[in-house]
């Protein structure tokens, strides 16, 4: 009798025969936040605090609630403490691209702020080794701006159809999507401009990823594929602004954020122009800051370290909902399926954290995040053709799974993809391509009912 433990937990037994039976439900799958977990499954699934939060952290989450939901203004404004919105803005909250802590999506209309924006470049490196920004519109279009600014652009989104079939005769149909970058307004972008369509992830768990030790990650990693199975994770190193160093990459589409400091504060320059401490100036190429640099802003820096402390502490504190119908015998066979095409290879079911310094809800919580947070070359047809730091053209971060059948609850779609190109679960795996073409292809193998219980699976995470 051959026991396998392929990271989720699994219980053998003998029965008359010496034939065996496994189980592969595990109690503990039932609290992926650890004892920080939460269980309101409303349409506020994702905004809710850990439930093992001090007293005295849940005055900083809800001191950071009310920054990271509310409205920056223009300067200058009675509002002292959230003025300094633009000149140039993709949003005018943090909540503008993460509404109710949820997921954005690719817009329907024209400048419709619904999450997504458009990483820009051009050949080569900053000097830590970042992306180098377009010399008239830099890292990021902004399609929005304050009156009297005209918006950097506009982002103009078609689709056409992809058609394909499963080994059973089932027909599908995906949607690639097609971006073009209208409506300039500072001259003409670099001809060798490279850009990357990227939509807001859903917020919880964010504390408990950064408290993983970095060795725990590298555990995962496999550069060179030493074990043959054709996955071959790597870690983004990236530059640390507040350390003057390279480190390990955690957050972000291609891990291009180190911590979720920095994360937070550069979410505050490029997507609603506010300066802070870790990037005090403003978000303007050269050719713009002649025209803007002296209009008024909302202070030196514009966010007071107080207030991004405590919008780190709410990012960091929210709570991951708990699991869904974990005993249900279909979630346990698409459990089983899910193991079985390999998927867990790359979204790594669970792993323990480690000591925060500040927030001891954080530390020692056994999670399952469903991720390894490793690049992974996912193949051409999601490809951006956007180097960031380490990260390729074809690789992209894996996202973490749990939430992931929340979404339609709290944000009102189910768009996934570093893009949102795909509608659903089925047709995110259905992109899947690279280190991630033979689960795919063996998705495709599976009968109706056997790749509904696979997806039936990954929703109740």
């Amino acid at each position: 009798m051959l026991c396998m433990v392929l990271i989720a937990v699994y219980s053998c037994k003998k029965k008359d025969g010496d034939e065996a039976v496994t189980s592969i439900y595990d109690p503990a799958e039932e609290y992926p936040g650890g004892t920080g977990t939460s269980f309101d499954f409303s349409s506020n699934a994702f905004g809710n605090s850990m439930a093992n939060l001090s007293s005295n952290g849940e005055d900083s989450f809800v001191i950071g609630n009310s920054f990271f939901r509310n409205n920056w203004v223009i300067a200058p404004s009675s509002t002292t403490g959230r003025d300094g919105l633009g000149p140039f803005f993709n949003a005018e909250s943090c909540s503008g691209c993460h509404k109710d802590d949820g997921r954005g999506r690719p817009p329907l209309t024209l400048n419709e702020i619904s999450g997504l924006l458009m990483r820009l470049s051009i050949p080569g490196t900053s000097m830590h080794g970042g992306p180098l920004g377009d010399p008239s519109y830099g890292e990021q279009l902004s399609d929005h701006a304050i009156p009297g600014v005209n918006p950097e652009g506009s982002i103009s989104l078609t689709y056409t159809a992809v058609n394909g079939m499963y080994t059973d005769g089932t027909v599908y149909n995906l949607q690639n999507p097609q971006y073009q970058i209208i409506n300039l307004n500072y001259g003409s972008l670099s001809s060798s401009m490279l850009f990357s369509p990227r939509v807001a992830q859903q917020m919880p768990g964010l504390g408990l990823l950064e408290t993983i030790d970095e060795s725990t990650i590298l555990s995962f990693a496999d550069e060179t594929d030493a074990n043959a199975d054709g996955i071959s994770g790597r870690a983004n190193y990236v530059w640390d602004y507040k350390a003057q160093a390279t480190a390990l990459g955690r957050f972000g589409w291609k891990a291009n954020q180190p911590t979720l400091r920095q994360q937070t504060a550069a979410a505050f320059l490029g997507d609603i122009g506010i300066t802070s401490s870790l990037f005090p100036d403003q978000n303007l190429t050269t050719d713009q800051y002649a025209l803007y640099g002296s209009l008024a802003n909302g202070g030196n820096p514009e966010v007071s370290d107080y207030i991004l402390d405590n919008v780190v502490f709410y990012n960091a504190t929210l709570a991951v909902p708990g699991r869904r119908n974990a005993k249900d015998d279909v979630v346990l066979q698409g459990k089983q399926l899910f193991l079985n095409l390999k998927c867990n290879s790359c979204h790594v079911p669970s792993m323990t954290t480690g000591t925060h310094p500040k927030i001891p809800a954080l530390s020692h919580q056994k999670i399952f995040p469903y991720t390894d947070l490793l690049l992974h070359d996912m193949g051409s047809d999601l490809a951006d053709g956007r180097p960031d730091y380490l990260a390729t053209a074809s690789e992209w971060r894996t996202p973490p799974l749990w939430g992931i059948g929340l979404i339609k609850q709290v944000s009102n779609h189910t768009n996934l993809l570093h893009d949102g190109r795909a509608r659903n679960v089925e047709e995110a795996i259905l992109w899947h391509g690279g280190e991630a073409l033979k689960s795919k292809n063996d998705f495709l193998k599976l009968n109706a009912s056997e790749r509904a219980a696979l997806i039936k699976f990954v929703n109740s995470l």
